[in-house]
Parts: C-alpha cells; sequence; structure tokens
C-alpha cells in the first residue's frame, strides 16, 4: 500500500511537470506582445490634429465611386485615421482595409509609459489585416482595389454620437462596393453595412468574403493563452493553432464568428447572416495566419444590389465585453477540460475584486472559500494521519516480522489498517483534491485579461506573469527569464516544507525520501508559474498549518 502511496505522489509530480513543460511561456527573441516589426511602426501614434493623407491626388467626392481609370493614376495609399477613447485605428483606401489598430487601455508591458498594445502585427508592404470583398471564389480573392473615401480622419469624444467612414468603389467589373464602418466612442465592436451593386449588363455570381490576417508574434510571454484562429462553428469552438495549418483547413456550416486571438486580445468578423458560409485558414510562406469567412453565393442580376451586415470585434477578450457583443463571441474564452470549474471560479475572482480592488487580495479570498468548502474532507483526511502516527510503532514491529516475505507484510499492514479504520493514502488526498482547482485557475491565469499586468504588492506586478525580484544579468537554472529571486515561490516552498514536518514521519523509508524532496520538487516547478498561481498555493499551504495545528492541539 506504501508502495501505492509513493506511486501517486509519483504520478501526481508527473502530471504538473509535463503540464508545466507543455505550456511553460517560450520567451525567445523576436518580436514583444503588440510591438510591429519594422521601425518605422515604433514610432509614437499620430495625433488627430495631424493629416493621416499620405501624399495623394485628391479623390473625387464620395458620391461617385471611384473607377477603374481614376483607380489607375493613384500610385499612393490614403491613410484614414480614427480615433475613439478606447482605441486608434489607421485605416487604407487600398482594399479600406485596417493598417494599424492600437488600444489605448492597454499597454505592452507593465511599464505604464509603454506603447500601446497593437492589434496589427504585418510589415508595412504588406499591412492588410482585415478586408471585405466580392469574388467568384477564394481561389480569386485579395485583389483590393482604390475606394474612394467620405472621410480624411474622424475623432470621437466620450460624447459622441455614432459616426460612419464610408468607401466607394466601382470595379472593371461593373461590381459596385459600398463599405459603411459606423464607430462608437465607448464600445470596441464596429458596425459595417455593406452594398454590393451589379452594374453590368450580365448576371454576376460570386460570394462576400472577409479576410483576416496577422503574424504571430514569436515572444509568447503569457502562460496559457491561445494564439491562432478560431470560429464559432455550429455552436462548436474550432480553435486551430499556426502550426497546425501545414495544409489549409477548411470547414463549412453555420458560422457565427471567425477570429483571429493573440494571448489576451481577439479580432473577430461576426456575420449578420448566420445561414451556412465556408472557412478557410491558411498558413502563407511569410508566417502570416489568414482566415476566410466567405458568405453564401450569391447571383446579381443586371443593376440588382444585395445589402449585408457584419460588426467587427477588435479588442480585448474579456468575458464582460464580449458578453455585451453578443452572438456568443465570449465563447471564444476556452478554459479547456477545467471549464466546469473555472468559469465559476472565474466568475467568484471577478466578484470578490469589486470590493477588493487588487486581484492577488481576491486570489486569497478565493482560495480561503476553496480551504473552506473542502474543510471537511481535509479535517478527515488529517484525522486519518494522525491515526497513522498512533500506529507507527506496530506498523515498524510488522515490517521487522516479515521483512523477508513482502506479501505477508502487506497483508498484516492492510489487516492493521482495517481494524483501527485508517487510510493509508488519506495523507495524499489534500494534494490531489487540489489538483483539479488547480489547472482550473492556470487555466484563469492565462485567459483572463484581467490578470494581465495586474499588480498585488511590492514587486508583484504581474499576476499572469512568474515572480521576480531584481533582474539579474545572469542565468539561473531552471528559470525562465526575466532572472531574479523568486520569492513568493521560495516562501510557498518554506511553507511545504513546515508542513511537512508537522505531519508524521512515514514509516517506510522509500516513501520519507518522497516526502523529504516534495517541498523542493514544487520549488523547481513553480519557479515559472504565473505569480498569481503560486500565491493560491502559498495560501492554501498556510491554511492548511493553521487546520494541522489546530487538530495536533485539539488531540493533546
Amino acid at each position: 500500500m506504501e508502495q501505492r502511496l509513493v506511486l501517486a505522489f509519483a504520478l501526481s509530480f508527473l502530471v504538473l511537470v509535463i503540464w508545466s513543460y507543455i505550456y511553460a511561456p517560450r520567451q525567445e527573441p523576436g518580436v514583444p506582445e503588440g510591438a510591429d516589426i519594422q521601425e518605422e511602426k515604433k514610432e509614437e501614434i499620430p495625433a488627430a490634429t495631424k493629416s493621416p493623407v499620405i501624399d495623394l491626388p485628391v479623390l473625387q467626392d464620395i458620391g461617385e465611386p471611384i473607377t477603374e481609370a481614376q483607380e489607375g493614376a493613384l500610385v499612393r495609399e490614403k491613410g484614414i485615421l480614427v480615433e475613439t477613447p478606447l482605441y486608434q485605428a489607421m485605416f487604407s483606401n487600398k482594399g479600406a482595409s485596417i493598417n494599424s489598430f492600437r488600444l489605448k487601455n492597454y499597454r505592452t508591458t507593465t511599464d505604464p509609459e509603454s506603447p500601446p498594445v497593437q492589434l496589427v502585427n504585418l510589415e508595412n508592404n504588406n499591412r492588410d489585416s482585415f478586408f471585405i470583398g466580392f469574388y467568384e471564389d477564394m481561389a480569386s480573392g485579395e485583389e483590393k482595389v482604390s475606394y474612394s473615401v467620405s472621410e480624411e480622419s474622424l475623432v470621437l469624444t466620450p460624447e459622441s454620437e455614432p459616426k460612419d467612414l464610408t468607401f466607394k468603389v466601382l470595379r472593371s467589373d461593373g461590381i459596385g462596393i459600398d463599405q459603411t464602418f459606423r464607430f462608437y466612442a465607448d464600445r470596441y465592436y464596429i458596425d459595417i453595412f455593406l452594398k454590393i451593386t451589379n452594374y453590368s449588363d450580365s448576371l454576376c455570381d460570386g460570394s462576400i468574403m472577409v479576410y483576416l490576417r496577422n503574424l504571430p508574434p514569436e515572444d509568447k510571454s503569457s502562460y496559457y493563452a491561445f494564439s491562432g484562429i478560431a470560429l464559432l462553428l455550429e455552436n462548436e469552438l474550432e480553435e486551430i493553432k499556426p502550426k497546425k495549418l501545414k495544409e489549409d483547413k477548411y470547414l463549412s456550416g453555420r458560422i457565427e464568428w471567425v477570429a483571429y486571438e493573440n494571448g489576451y486580445f481577439i479580432s473577430a468578423i461576426i456575420p449578420e447572416d448566420q445561414k451556412k458560409g465556408d472557412f478557410k485558414g491558411s498558413l502563407l510562406p511569410s508566417g502570416i495566419v489568414k482566415a476566410v469567412y466567405a458568405a453564401p453565393a450569391t447571383s446579381l442580376q443586371p443593376y440588382e444590389s444585395i445589402p449585408s451586415r457584419f460588426i467587427l470585434y477588435m479588442g480585448p477578450r474579456d468575458m464582460g465585453i464580449l458578453e455585451e457583443t453578443g452572438h456568443n463571441l465570449e465563447e471564444a474564452i476556452n478554459f479547456g477540460f477545467f471549464d466546469i470549474i473555472a468559469k465559476p471560479l472565474h466568475f467568484i475572482l471577478l466578484y470578490f475584486n469589486k470590493f477588493a480592488h487588487n486581484y492577488g487580495v481576491s486570489i486569497i479570498l478565493l482560495t480561503v472559500l476553496i480551504k473552506i468548502l473542502f474543510w471537511p474532507l481535509t479535517h478527515k483526511s488529517y484525522k486519518s494521519m494522525k491515526e497513522m502516527q498512533k500506529l507507527q510503532p506496530l506498523m515498524a514491529k510488522i515490517r521487522e516480522k516479515y521483512k523477508d516475505d513482502k506479501e505477508q507484510m502487506q497483508r498484516e499492514l492492510m489487516g492493521l489498517y482495517k481494524t483501527y479504520k485508517v487510510n493509508p493514502l488519506g495523507g495524499c488526498l489534500p494534494i490531489l483534491i487540489q489538483i483539479p482547482v488547480f489547472f482550473a485557475l492556470f487555466r484563469i491565469l492565462g485567459n483572463s485579461i484581467e490578470l494581465r499586468h495586474a499588480p498585488f504588492i511590492l514587486w508583484i506586478n504581474d499576476l499572469s506573469a512568474p515572480d521576480r525580484l531584481f533582474d539579474f544579468p545572469f542565468k539561473i537554472p531552471f528559470m525562465s527569464p526575466p532572472y531574479g529571486i523568486p520569492v513568493l515561490t521560495l516562501l510557498m516552498g518554506a511553507s511545504m516544507f513546515i508542513q511537512q514536518k508537522m505531519q508524521p514521519a512515514p514509516g517506510d523509508p522509500s516513501q520519507a525520501k518522497v516526502m523529504m524532496f516534495l517541498p523542493i520538487i514544487f520549488t523547481v516547478m513553480f519557479i515559472n508559474f504565473p505569480s498569481g498561481l503560486v500565491l493560491y498555493w502559498l495560501t492554501n499551504n498556510i491554511l492548511s498549518i493553521g487546520q494541522q495545528y489546530r487538530i495536533k492541539k485539539g488531540s493533546t
């Protein structure tokens, strides 16, 4: 039975080690979150008072869509700056596309002076991360034409009513496209009103297609924040990582939305018409990830028009904001296998923070609540351990008497446990019952933007990142950069050591060795875990020490 106990510990450690290895952040030299690739993109966001026009000939009035001949005369792009209290976006008249989208309320690092998060991570000559077109099929798409534009810039203040930006073009094949983007001062989503008109004398077949493109950053700093393409297909979430796009991915069915996710942020297109559509995901040779949504095919009679509407969301993966946007966009926040545990914990954590205004304090309160819920179970476990301590002399005699007959020794020990009604595995129960909660919190910390850059106290200024005091210029074994003193992790290891000393010493030497190295093993494993997760485990250990002390004091 004691061998099974050692095996139970070993399996628990193996699960944690594999988990930490798979999901540990790989901090490779590359583009930091929200940063652009070219040096030119490191410049400050242009002020709303500056002209966002890039040296172009004056376009005709918006009432007349630009024609093929006029398009050929255009050699440079025209940038249209849109600024709201929440973001600054740069549109281009080439394809009515979005080339830049910066979120004002989110920074790339914990430094308040760091640049705002940039959702577009593409090179200068290939920067169109979003555009809509009308094409015969997906293979013939991406032919972007130049549009006439209704405004040179738009600025919305907190008191502003919604404002529109309209793009118009008449293609050489007689297809006219009108796109109107409606912006709101207090919302991250943008309404898109689309009208496709056949100005030719012949029937025209095609589909409205929406393109999302981005370049995943090389630096993955978050612990388990999904990066890649996601879509809600037939009420089921599909997540496709870039490495799974070695071959193009085709899906078809009722698509509620298609999105590109990068850690804590998301760019999603939502068709108002929720009929059957087609999806294609690709990984380009340049490393750019491309997602295409194709609406159902349609046939346009001469001089016939079809209207359509989409919602474009570009902003944080915040549960509350996504729910307000509607269309089940909140399903993009996926806590995985432990979703049934993680979502209630996430809700409670946000609820506590309404009063605590500090997510570190909220994690402590959540830990106390979890401890209270598990109190009867852990109390019974500690009582069992106390009874095991009383049996140590009898167990030692059995081991000595049957040291040459292992099977008989196990039978005698089992009879002893049965006589005194003691569970020999009760000692590992406090750790085992925490594993699902541990994994659930792991996913919460990696998926909840509320905890991104959330400070606790003193040097702990990001609960979603590992705890580091100071910044050493040299490497530390087993530690991912940045290198420093993991104070919270060391305190957690010390608390495990104290907790272990309060427990009865195992009679079996092999089990005693496992228990001796337990605090060291956990300290090494936790050294790269998010500080919020370490705070949970430390708080739980402290509460367990108090519980054990109370049981020990009550039995004396």
